[in-house]
């Protein structure tokens, strides 16, 4: 079985309460039960932390047991080098997601130093673009 991980930065453990009208108003877990209905036989794995080094130390726990990583950094994207370098250390293709068009938001928001190192980044579908990140992995992987 595929194996796609799915990694959130912080405040989106906050996702469904924090400003519904940028973020929407569907709790990430709600959501996650749906992105597994569909990708029925694909073990997605998720997670979540506010800190930095922990996700930095899941990305190195992982590197060589997934197909795939949709990372969604939260505000980290924007200010994060030990992240981009992490990314950059591995060898599994990441999806950079963003639920909101970074283009559309405050100036300081409009810049990822994470994305150079990203195999692709989905800015804008809400929380479709999960799903279209998942999509994107899988026929990368078997293409």
């Amino acid at each position: 079985m595929k194996i796609i991980h799915i990694i959130n930065g912080p405040n989106l453990n906050l996702l469904g309460e924090r400003e519904p009208e940028i973020y929407g108003s569907t709790d990430f877990e709600e959501y996650l039960e749906k992105l597994r209905d569909i990708y029925h036989n694909v073990d997605i794995r998720y997670f979540q932390s506010n800190h930095e080094g922990e996700i930095i130390d899941y990305l190195h726990d992982i590197r060589s047991l997934s197909g795939g990583i949709v990372l969604n950094p939260g505000a980290l994207t924007h200010y994060s080098y030990a992240l981009r370098d992490a990314i950059a250390a591995i060898t599994i293709p990441v999806v950079e997601v963003h639920i909101s068009n970074l283009y559309k938001r405050e100036e300081f928001r409009q810049k990822s130093v994470t994305a150079a190192e990203a195999a692709g980044i989905l800015s804008g579908f809400g929380l479709d673009g999960y799903r279209l990140a998942i999509a994107h992995l899988l026929s990368r992987r078997n293409g």
